[in-house]
């Protein structure tokens, strides 16, 4: 337990790292409407006392009946409806119609209703001048609008898959191509073999440093520069966990070189000709004298660092790759343009599946092939090709997730209940928990993620076994024990679920489903933990 534990740590260190989730729907009221007699709306009299009533109960009240009676009115409408209403009955088979094979128009305008509603409710909720109670009622209605959700959804799931209710490995959680089939824009890497770019990675661990790796790639490919992959003696060793020589291959040309390699090629005579800050704030280049000092105790000199706009890395400006060139290019030998996890650089393009760069394979940047036999060996050993993958953080994550508004720190009830759900959905045997939390959570959560009344196992890595030989390979390559090579393997082996459960502003679970983008393993079933619903208890500040 506790090498799993230790292995599947989150990679952010502070609320710097946040990856940005999906913008709320502002929500506001028209003060002028807000105001209007009530006479002017109607003149029927039942209409003028429901009026009158609204119009002399104090505003938040009024807030709570506006956002209330909506949904009530809705959930009326759809219970009383024939389709739904077959979810209640004692019975629990629901009841099935030639004509369900798809959702009708207007439950398919509530779903979009209730996602609107959902969207403003949250946005309310993240003000702060409401007072507990009205806070606790708001949260109570944006968990009964997912729940309704969820009901409208569930009772038609079936039928959009016509399926064969009799075959009990039925999944309504299908794969998803994610934008595979779309055609990717691409840019050719077809660097100067003698032109590099130094790449310089500070913030945050091993799931930061990989993004940034990414981004360097995007340059280097941009800039025309072959990419100096950072010395394990200043940096992480990558070459534990990814497969570098999967990148050059992948092609079919030299674009990545080690840093040995790359020392190899200068005779050990390093020198960083010119250092082009992408980032001028907090400090340029986001480098420290701490990084400085590392990089001359191996030999590496640099020029001035030298800003050439003004970013920030709290507020990062969206780029494009002609600012990029027009700033970055130069014919010295030796770029480096200091740490760019933080840059945003035509995010659309980089974010796609299978990445910005043209090349022949699924991904650039993916473990190393020791460790994606390993990940396979555990599932074949313990899960199945069947499996939910949960990434659940927990260790310093309730003073990051309450820093945000709403916070993302869930109760474990809670948290098993979204789980739950989600397993039924699926309809898998197994969860596989990648998780750095207490035993006494992970306890708790157990006995609460159920499936037909029965306990979902919850898996984790063992460990050590000698009897086991599904991790035989890390021992013989003296890689076992690596905690770096174990959150790879963790990532790994999620990547691979049927369907995947991440923990939101985490630099681990993105870079989970950027792998599950690449090798077309993700469905229509991943999402966020309690993707749509706030804490139903949050605490007070410090």
């Amino acid at each position: 337990m506790e090498r799993g534990e230790s292995s599947s740590s989150d990679e952010e260190e502070d609320t710097r790292h946040l990856i940005h989730q999906h913008e709320t729907t502002s929500f506001q009221i028209d003060h002028d409407e807000e105001h209007q007699h009530p006479h002017s709306h109607s003149n029927n009299s039942t209409g003028n006392i429901l009026l009158f009533f609204f119009y002399n109960i104090n505003k938040r009240t009024r807030y709570l009946f506006a956002i209330t009676l909506p949904l009530i009115l809705l959930f009326i409408y759809i219970y009383f409806n024939s389709d739904f209403k077959s979810l209640f009955r004692t019975n629990s088979t629901p009841q099935f119609h030639a004509h369900s094979s798809t959702m009708r128009e207007s439950e398919l305008q509530a779903l979009y209703l209730l996602k609107q509603q959902q969207s403003r409710l949250v946005h309310l909720l993240s003000s702060n001048n409401h007072t507990q109670h009205l806070r606790s009622a708001l949260a109570y209605q944006i968990s009964l609008n997912n729940k309704i959700q969820q009901a409208l959804l569930s009772s038609h799931q079936f039928d959009r898959l016509e399926p064969n209710l009799t075959n009990p490995n039925f999944t309504a959680c299908t794969k998803t191509d994610r934008g595979l089939s779309r055609t990717r824009r691409t840019i050719e890497w077809k660097p100067n073999q003698d032109k590099y770019l130094f790449a310089i990675c500070t913030s945050g661990q091993m799931s930061n440093h990989l993004i940034c790796l990414e981004k360097h790639m995007f340059f280097a490919a941009v800039l025309n520069r072959v990419l100096v992959i950072p010395s394990a003696k200043v940096d992480y060793e990558f070459n534990r966990v990814l497969d570098i020589d999967h990148i050059n291959k992948c092609l079919g040309r030299e674009v990545v070189l080690t840093f040995e390699e790359f020392a190899d090629r200068k005779k050990n005579r390093m020198h960083i000709d010119k250092v082009l800050c992408y980032f001028s704030l907090p400090q340029p280049c986001y480098v420290d004298d701490e990084h400085v000092k590392k990089l001359k105790a191996i030999g590496v000199t640099m020029s001035e660092l030298k800003t050439v706009w003004t970013e920030d890395v709290k507020k990062p400006t969206d780029r494009t790759v002609h600012e990029v060139t027009e700033k970055f290019s130069t014919n010295d030998d030796v770029l480096a343009i200091g740490d760019v996890f933080f840059a945003d650089v035509e995010k659309e393009w980089v974010m796609q599946p299978g990445g910005p760069i043209a090349h022949k394979c699924q991904t650039l940047i993916e473990p190393s092939h020791v460790i994606l036999l390993t990940a396979q060996r555990f599932i074949q050993t313990f899960l199945g090709e069947n499996f939910v993958a949960l990434h659940f953080r927990r260790h310093g994550f309730l003073k990051f997730c309450n820093a945000k508004n709403p916070s993302c720190f869930f109760p474990i009830p809670q948290a098993a209940e979204c789980i739950s759900r989600i397993v039924e959905r699926a309809n898998v045997p197994v969860i596989y928990l990648s998780t750095d939390a207490a035993e006494s959570e992970t306890g708790l959560l157990q006995s609460l993620v159920t499936l037909n009344g029965k306990t979902v196992p919850l898996v984790t890595r063992p460990a050590r076994n000698s009897a086991e030989k599904w991790d035989a390979l890390l021992y013989r390559k003296k890689l076992d024990g690596d905690p770096q090579v174990e959150a790879m393997l963790d990532k790994t082996i999620s990547a691979l679920s049927a369907v995947f459960i991440g923990a939101p502003g985490s630099t681990f679970t993105e870079d989970i489903l950027r792998l599950r983008r690449g090798w077309g393993t993700a469905s229509v079933c991943d999402e966020y933990l309690c993707e749509g619903e706030v804490p139903n208890f949050i605490a007070g500040d410090e």
